[in-house]
This record gives structure tokens, C-alpha cells and sequence, in this order.
């Protein structure tokens, strides 16, 4: 007999893992890393550019990696042609067409993951587990930064 296990750290964790796992196959065949893709859908967001400290931020605090870290990604995207400094300001980063490209095809790959796991449920348990996540994320945050 089988039975449903308890939201806990475990739970969450193998669920991120293995949604990981199907997302970073769909990056391997573009040659992108997670941090990477990341940075991508960051920069989209803000409209096709954004802050490079401001960017940094966002991925060593969202991903808890060090700065050096997201520094390298940022530098392997524009090594590679997919974010460019943009020529008044020096400290922003914007994607170029290929990085509008390839931002929108992890994007699409990754609404493709998201609508085969969690399509079938309903907008209600999408809620409750959401708002369970989100606050096991802000605890876990507020401890961090206390310690």
C-alpha cells in the first residue's frame, strides 16, 4: 500500500530535482548552463537589458551560488554573443538577437516541462502549494540571513 508522503524539505527537494534534471536536458541541446538560462530569462524580464550588479544579485541570491559565479555566467554569455554591454552604459547588459533567441526557446521548453507536470492540477492546489513553498522559501531566506 502506498501512501501519499508529507510536504517536507525531502519532498520539495526531489521535486525540484527531478523538474531540474528535465530542464537541464532541454539546456544541454542549446549549449546553455542553468545559471546561464537564468541570467537569460533575468535580462528578459527587464525588458531585453538589465543591471549588471543587479543581475549578480539576483542570481547568488535566487540560487544561493557566490558572486564569482554568477560573474562567470555573465561572462560566458557575452563571450558567446548572447548578452552585449550596451555601448552608454557599460554596467547594463542587453540580449542580442541570438540571446532573444535562445532566451525564448529554453522559455518555451521550460512552459512545455511546467505544463506536463503541474497541468492537471487544479488552480486551487496550485495556490495552496504555492503559498506553502513561498513561505518555506522566506523562512528559510530570513534564516540565512541571520546567521
Amino acid at each position: 500500500m502506498s501512501t501519499t508522503p508529507s510536504l517536507n524539505g525531502q519532498v520539495i527537494g526531489l521535486a525540484h530535482y527531478a523538474t531540474r534534471a528535465l530542464l537541464e536536458r532541454e539546456l544541454a541541446r542549446t549549449g546553455t548552463t542553468f545559471v546561464e538560462s537564468l541570467a537569460l530569462n533575468a535580462t528578459a524580464d527587464g525588458g531585453g537589458s538589465a543591471d549588471c550588479d543587479q543581475l549578480v544579485a539576483r542570481l547568488t541570491t535566487g540560487l544561493k551560488i557566490d558572486d564569482d559565479s554568477a560573474w562567470a555566467a555573465l561572462a560566458g554569455l557575452t563571450e558567446t554573443g548572447l548578452l552585449e554591454e550596451q555601448p552608454a552604459e557599460p554596467s547594463r547588459l542587453r540580449l542580442t538577437a541570438a540571446g532573444q533567441e535562445r532566451q525564448h526557446r529554453i522559455r518555451a521548453a521550460a512552459g512545455g516541462i511546467t505544463a506536463r507536470l503541474y497541468g492537471d492540477f487544479t488552480t486551487e492546489e496550485l495556490a495552496v502549494a504555492g503559498r506553502v513553498v513561498a513561505t518555506v522559501t522566506a523562512r528559510a531566506n530570513a534564516e540565512l540571513a541571520g546567521a
